[in-house]
């Protein structure tokens, strides 16, 4: 399918995905989301996330990873539960090497996968995509190097998967990863593209940024983040469903990233603050 044929994901698209608290929802109920992230290097990745995806309205967020960065959670949302639990959506990897350098934390994320949740797999976590005991329930959230490095280590034919033929034609790519993997892929750019395939087919959305000032570090730990709480608010019961969070979190945080900047540059916590504004704005337009 060409990028003729995807479907550009817009606010009326988000407002239906935004799952809105009732009256009889305690914090469990309204969903739980975990976070193995960030690393000694990358300590800011694990804030990041967190912080998006409570602005995001989740009920709960756990984080398992390293305790200094534990430290550094808590110091920034100290409403935060450390420590594996019962959770409706994992977000793995953001802020951490690849391949994984730190073997607890990578057994951490393998204990998380195990509990059959959904997952989000960034930056570090991608390769994780092959160890997967089901795939259904997975979203991958590579740019377009780290999609090329991912395909090439597992592809049947690597040289298709160069980072120059995944640039040239982004759509086109998120859709065959997505067809050989067997998850979700949400391709990030200025225009970002999320495909599925299931029983009935495939599925293709874009979702293009209303600013160029999103491109800066630690974004894409923001996006995770708003991810994983969309995901565990919804409990998406296919892939299909699956893709829709993935594009109302990509639809989101453009809209955070334009009210944060005013037209000016923005840094990445300045992004995750604006999230409760945009998910206002996605509600009421």
């Amino acid at each position: 399918m060409s990028a003729r044929d995807t479907t550009e994901f817009g606010v009326a698209d988000a407002r239906n995905v935004i799952s809105i608290p009732r009256e009889t929802d305690d914090k469990y109920s309204r969903g739980v989301v975990g976070f193995v992230t960030g690393s000694r290097e990358y300590p800011g990745a694990a804030v990041l996330g967190v912080s998006a995806a409570y602005r995001t309205g989740v009920g709960m967020v756990r984080y398992v990873g390293p305790k200094a960065v534990g430290r550094l959670v808590l110091a920034r949302r100290p409403e935060t539960v450390l420590g594996i639990g019962g959770v409706r959506a994992w977000v793995l990897g953001s802020g951490v090497s690849w391949p994984i350098a730190d073997s607890e934390t990578e057994s951490m994320m393998k204990v998380a996968i195990g509990m059959g949740s959904h997952v989000v797999l960034d930056a570090g976590a991608l390769n994780l995509v092959t160890e997967l005991p089901f795939r259904e329930r997975v979203v991958i959230t590579p740019h377009a190097r780290e999609l090329s490095r991912l395909m090439t280590d597992v592809a049947a034919n690597p040289a298709e998967w160069s980072e120059d033929i995944v640039a040239q034609d982004p759509a086109r790519a998120a859709a065959r990863a997505a067809t050989e993997l067997g998850v979700v892929v949400c391709l990030k750019g200025h225009v970002t593209h999320i495909a599925a395939t299931d029983s009935d087919g495939l599925t293709e959305f874009a979702v293009t940024s209303p600013t160029t000032w999103l491109a800066t570090a630690g974004t894409g730990d923001v996006l995770a983040g708003i991810m994983g709480a969309v995901i565990a608010t919804n409990e998406p019961a296919s892939a299909r469903e699956l893709a829709r969070c993935a594009a109302a979190a990509v639809f989101v945080h453009g809209r955070a990233a334009s009210i944060a900047s005013a037209g000016g540059p923005i840094a990445a916590l300045d992004v995750a603050d604006a999230v409760p504004a945009a998910v206002r704005e996605v509600l009421c337009a």
